[in-house]
């Protein structure tokens, strides 16, 4: 029994070990950006349309948030995902 704990224990750590080294892929990285930034945008979206009255004005600051965002978020994510520190 206690040898089944330690094989057992060392396959958990290991996993571990080996998910912290491979970290996130970039893909999984874009569909958080994506993701993200449509709750952003609806809400720049909102904002701006609030404070200017003009849903075309507002749709244009949204789209251009939308793609200028979704870009630094991404290489955000990927610079973060180098960075050792917080991770088990």
């Amino acid at each position: 029994m206690i040898a089944d704990r330690l094989i057992l224990n060392k396959k958990t750590v290991s996993r571990d070990f080996d998910t912290d080294r491979k970290s996130e892929r970039p893909i999984r990285s874009i569909a958080k950006a994506f993701s993200w930034r449509v709750v952003g945008t609806l809400d720049t979206l909102l904002i701006s349309y609030l404070l200017t009255g003009k849903i075309t004005l507002a749709a244009s600051i949204a789209s251009i948030d939308f793609l200028t965002k979704m870009v630094l978020y991404f290489f955000h994510e990927r610079i973060w995902n180098l960075v050792h520190w917080g991770k088990k």
